[in-house]
C-alpha cells in the first residue's frame, strides 16, 4: 500500500504544472458556489491501481471534496464499472480531474499489463518483475502498480543492490576477480547480480560468487542451457526483449525471474472517464 507521503510530491508537482495560475476556464464558466458529483467510470476492463491517488489529488485541491472508493487496488473491473465517486465544489473537481485521471489511467494500465504477463507464466515457477525503465518522478507509483497486477519489483534504485551489466564488465579484465572484490566491499546483506550475454561468461561469473545471474537476450535454447549450467548455484534471471507473446516460452526454460521493461515504459493508459453531474440534477 502506498503512503500519502509518497503520492503527494508527485501530485503537487503535477497540479502546479497543470494550472500554475489557476483553472481560468472553470473560473469564468462555473459559479463559485456550484457543487457537483462525478463518477470515475471504466470505459474498458482492467485491473485497478492508484485509487489512493484520487484521494490525495482532491484533498490537495480542496479538502471539501469527498472521495468514495468503490474498489481497492488490484481488483479487476469491467466496462461500465464505477471505480469511485467524487463530490463537492464543482470547480475543485474540475481542477483535479485531469491529474487524477492521468495517474489512475497510467497506473491501471501498468497493473493490467502486468496481470497479463503474470497469467502467461502462471503454469511455471517464474516470477515477473519490473525494471528501472520507469517514468522519471513516477517510479514509486508505477512500481506500486506492478505489484497491483501481481508482479514483483526489481531493485528500486542504483543504491539498492550491486548489478553489474555489460558496460561495467567491459571495464574489467578479470570478471571473477572483480566480482570477488565487489563482494568484499559491500554489506553481507546486499544483493549482487551480474548480467551476461554469452554462455561462456556463466562459469567465470559464478566463480566470483553472485546471488543472481542475468541471461540477457538469450535464445530459448541458450536459456535452457544456461539454467542447466547454473544448476541452482544462483538465481537465474532472463531479460531483454520480453513480450507478452514470448514470456510463456521463456518461463518454460526454467528461469527463476523474468524482468520486463515494457511493464512501465511501453504501457498504454487505460480508458477511464470522469462523468460529472450537478448535485440534485
Amino acid at each position: 500500500m502506498l503512503e500519502p507521503s509518497q503520492i503527494r510530491p508527485v501530485v503537487i508537482a503535477a497540479l502546479a504544472e497543470d494550472a500554475p495560475s489557476g483553472d481560468v476556464t472553470s473560473q469564468v464558466f462555473v459559479p463559485a458556489d456550484a457543487r457537483a458529483t462525478a463518477d470515475v467510470v471504466a470505459r474498458e476492463p482492467g485491473v485497478v491501481a492508484g485509487v489512493q491517488v484520487l484521494e490525495v489529488v482532491f484533498a490537495e485541491v480542496d479538502p471539501a471534496v469527498e472521495v468514495a472508493l468503490h474498489v481497492s487496488d488490484g481488483a479487476r473491473f469491467d466496462t461500465g464499472d464505477v471505480l469511485a465517486t467524487v463530490s463537492g465544489p464543482a470547480r475543485a473537481i474540475l481542477r483535479g480531474e485531469r491529474i487524477a485521471l492521468n495517474l489512475l489511467q497510467r497506473m491501471s494500465g501498468i497493473a493490467t499489463l502486468t496481470a497479463e504477463h503474470v497469467a502467461a507464466v502462471a503454469h511455471t515457477g517464474a516470477r515477473v518483475v519490473d525494471t528501472r525503465k520507469t517514468t522519471p518522478g513516477l517510479r514509486v507509483l508505477e512500481r506500486h502498480a506492478v505489484r497491483c497486477g501481481g508482479g514483483h519489483n526489481h531493485r528500486f534504485s542504483l543504491s539498492d543492490a550491486v548489478m553489474a551489466k555489460d558496460n561495467h564488465l567491459a571495464l574489467t579484465r578479470d570478471v571473477t576477480a572483480a566480482i570477488r572484490a565487489a563482494r568484499a566491499q559491500i554489506p553481507h546483506t546486499m544483493h549482487l547480480e551480474v548480467e551476461v550475454d554469452d554462455l561462456s561468461q556463466i562459469e567465470p561469473v559464478l566463480a566470483g560468487g553472485v546471488d543472481t545471474i542475468m541471461l540477457d537476450n538469450f535464445t530459448l535454447d541458450d536459456l535452457r542451457t544456461g539454467v542447466e549450467l547454473v544448476a541452482g548455484r544462483a538465481i537465474v534471471e532472463a531479460s531483454g526483449g520480453v513480450r507478452l507473446d514470448t514470456i510463456g516460452a521463456i518461463a518454460e526454460t526454467g528461469v527463476d525471474v523474468i524482468s520486463v521493461g515494457a511493464l512501465t515504459h511501453g504501457v498504454r493508459a487505460l480508458d477511464l472517464g470522469l462523468d460529472l453531474r450537478i448535485e440534485g440534477g
